[in-house]
């Protein structure tokens, strides 16, 4: 795994550069510099990958014209959503920019890395920049194989929330269960109209036993 560049340049700025945008709060500031630092490194990884040797010649001298023109790319890209100001933006890019490639010449002198060190070097960022910022900063930055890696922090529910939202919804169930009226529609028994005509003879008959059953006992 290549050396971790965005930390260490991420640290750099902190020393090097402490009056860089030290209007905002220190936590405003702190989150600018890191969007700033993979937007910046981002953009000379797609760099190398289109020309090297062009890359490595600006690290091994730095032409401040060549640096304006990627920060202003950068800078007036439609795919750029940071909050900053355009010329604070721009001031602020080019110092950043200007720094990593400074460090870059420095590391390269220090390790003896050559062109295929520094490009193995280079390219082997992308897996440290992964996750490091929003969508927005690899659309500008054109590093768009990381789209989509910042990973998605959901807010931690807790079990007596859930039991609580469940309680409400159990209780408004019941209030709406008792609000509507339970109608029991009683029913009156049916009485054919045949049962009517019959009620004569019936009772004839039943009257009938009756008087046999008396003059049995009494005969």
């Amino acid at each position: 795994m290549a050396f971790d560049l965005v930390q260490y340049f991420a640290e750099q700025i902190k020393i090097q550069k402490p009056q860089l945008l030290n209007q905002y709060t220190s936590e405003e500031r702190k989150n600018y510099l890191l969007e700033m630092n993979a937007l910046t490194l981002g953009k000379l990884v797609h760099l190398w990958k289109q020309n090297e040797d062009v890359v490595y010649r600006e690290i091994q001298n730095v032409d401040h014209l060549y640096v304006q023109e990627i920060a202003r790319h950068l800078t007036t890209s439609p795919h750029n959503h940071s909050k900053l100001k355009k010329t604070e933006l721009e001031n602020a890019t080019i110092e950043i920019l200007e720094l990593q490639l400074k460090e870059l010449k420095q590391l390269d002198e220090t390790g003896s890395f050559g062109k295929a060190g520094l490009r193995e070097l280079i390219l082997g960022q992308v897996e440290h920049l992964s996750g490091h910022a929003d969508d927005w900063v690899w659309s500008t930055n054109e590093l768009k194989e990381l789209k989509g890696s910042k990973p998605i922090v959901q807010e931690e529910i807790s079990l007596d929330e859930t039991m609580k939202e469940f309680n409400q919804m159990v209780s408004m169930q019941k209030e709406q269960v008792q609000a509507e009226p339970i109608s029991i529609e009683t029913t009156a028994p049916l009485n054919p109209a045949w049962a009517k005509v019959c009620e004569p003879i019936v009772a004839l008959v039943v009257l009938w036993i009756l008087f046999e059953a008396l003059q049995k006992v009494f005969a």
